[in-house]
């Protein structure tokens, strides 16, 4: 065989050696999981429904609520990094704050909440008016809102409790006065640990947290304004 023969089947060797070594690479990458792989969620709806069937707690004022004649701004609550967001929060540990893998809320938790007070509001019929902050509409008061605990907690057991804690400021728009303020925490037991169940326990909870903040919220404008000439 000639040298140059010889040459051309050694450069030939090199290159299907190199190949064959880039494939194996290729190979190994996509076995560990390095390359990037497409997350299938499913989404979940929290916000409270009516009906028996539901079996979810109401989410308009009580009876006994006062009527008022003034209208209401609520903004969108105030959230840390980790509970602004659509990922739902669970702590299997007491310090310890994971999410459920393959499962997100259908937008970010404080929008679930402002969403579903503005709706509840507005279909309890105690109010002239109520809207978002910033939409353009003249209101009396203003709620603002701490989103402080979204998620479900174990603390221990074997099944989790979903907890929903919201500090509330009522503000007089007129001077910028905190009327009143109460943190609202609300625990609410889950039937068992898969995540439509926790779901369900989630439109229980939020019903109730709903309830509270429109029966609250009533009295205290009305308790400011019998105070003011």
């Amino acid at each position: 065989m000639s040298r140059l023969s010889a040459r051309m089947l050694s450069a030939r060797t090199r290159r299907a050696l190199r190949i064959a070594a880039l494939a194996v690479a290729t190979a190994a990458l996509a076995g560990c999981g390095i390359l990037p792989k497409q997350e299938t969620l499913a989404l979940y709806d929290p916000t409270p429904q009516r009906g028996a069937a539901q079996q979810t707690a109401p989410t308009t004022a009580n009876a006994e609520a006062p009527q008022a004649d003034w209208q209401l701004q609520i903004s969108r609550p105030y959230a840390d990094t980790m509970h602004d967001s659509a990922r739902i929060l669970v702590r299997p540990e007491p310090g310890e704050l994971q999410v459920y893998r393959g499962a997100a809320w259908v937008q970010p938790a404080p929008d679930i909440i402002q969403d579903t007070l503005l709706r509840a509001f507005a279909d309890s019929g105690r109010l002239p008016g109520v809207a978002r902050r910033g939409d353009g509409v003249s209101a009396r008061y203003q709620l603002l809102l701490d989103l402080r605990r979204f998620e479900s907690d174990y603390e221990g057991g074997a099944t989790p409790n979903v907890r929903i804690e919201l500090g509330a400021r009522l503000v007089l728009n007129a001077d910028n006065r905190v009327v009143a303020n109460r943190v609202f925490d609300i625990v609410t037991p889950v039937d068992g640990t898969d995540v439509v169940q926790i779901n369900r326990a989630f439109q229980r909870g939020l019903g109730e947290a709903t309830t509270q903040l429109i029966d609250w919220t009533l009295m205290e404008g009305l308790r400011d304004s019998k105070r003011r000439p």
